[in-house]
């Protein structure tokens, strides 16, 4: 079993189809089929259904993923921890919820692909939860995340601290109090979002019983209070990225609960050079320790 057959095998399983990851790999379909059908041999089951309709991967391939996926990370953190040169380099997996990823990671990312030009940045976007789960099984090199909670596997750092801001359109009229947005429909991610539960426990501190719309992006968000619609909650990120081209207010409550944004990244882990830079440059830029 060579690297080479399982970086093919990969290759393989995520695009589903031979000919275009012979396109990827550089090479032409018959090799890629005769390495994949070498390591079913030796492997002695099937990884792919072949049917007309063209690869499906098997359950026992589902599992082979898993482990291909982790040596294949593992060999290129052992070539990053004896390599002679510390300039960052190579691949760089990143995953952000929707609110950094949009608000507060453009310009950052802008900085760090001139600083480090050898490295090849990924961004992903999904749930805290998925993007976990992505860091834990060697799929993302880290993630910033709006929750503090303990994962087996992970250390997490704390990026910065995220101010909250209610939106409504001008023609709402000003939100001076909690009480002003009786009677008006609030748009919000769906449940389990953290910046939705910060809204929730301050509805429920001022006994407010209110309608939320569950949209997820903060796009659409924006788009529907712009319109007049209703009334957001967003982070200050996603507020400042906006505010320029929107036709709404901002309105600031002292009792809305900042949220903490952290990174998290696999606690034994190799020695990882354009993850380490990545990281350094998000704490000089929010000051953070």
């Amino acid at each position: 079993m060579e690297l080479s057959q399982l970086r093919m095998f990969k290759t393989v399983a995520d695009i589903g189809s031979i000919a275009r990851a012979a396109e990827l790999l550089h090479c032409v379909p018959s090799n890629v089929t005769a390495r994949i059908k070498s390591l079913e041999r030796e492997l002695g089951t099937a990884l792919f259904f072949r049917d007309g309709r063209g690869l499906r991967i098997t359950p026992a391939g589902e599992v082979f993923l898993d482990y291909a996926s982790r040596i294949l990370n593992l060999a290129v953190e052992a070539q990053r921890a004896v390599s002679p040169t510390h300039e960052p380099s190579g691949p760089l997996r990143i995953g952000a919820i929707e609110s950094s990823a949009s608000g507060r990671l453009p310009p950052l990312l802008a900085k760090y692909h001139a600083l480090y030009p050898k490295v090849s940045l990924e961004l992903s976007t999904g749930t805290w939860s998925q993007l976990l789960d992505d860091v834990q099984h060697h799929r993302l090199d880290g993630a910033i995340v709006a929750v503090d909670v303990e994962r087996p596997g992970l250390k997490r750092t704390l990026m910065y601290r995220e101010d909250l801001i209610l939106i409504a359109a001008q023609s709402h009229g000003p939100l001076q109090t909690a009480a002003d947005l009786h009677g008006k429909d609030l748009f919000m991610w769906p449940p389990g979002c953290p910046y939705r539960l910060a809204l929730e426990q301050w509805l429920l501190r001022h006994e407010l019983t209110q309608k939320i719309v569950s949209i997820a992006s903060y796009g659409t968000i924006v788009g529907c209070v712009s319109a007049g619609a209703g009334v957001a909650l967003v982070p200050r990120g996603i507020y400042e990225q906006y505010r320029d081209n929107a036709g709404w207010l901002g309105y600031e409550f002292d009792d809305l609960t900042c949220i903490d944004n952290l990174f998290y990244s696999h606690a034994h882990a190799a020695r990882h050079p354009a993850r380490e830079a990545f990281v350094a440059l998000l704490q000089a830029e929010f000051e953070t320790p």
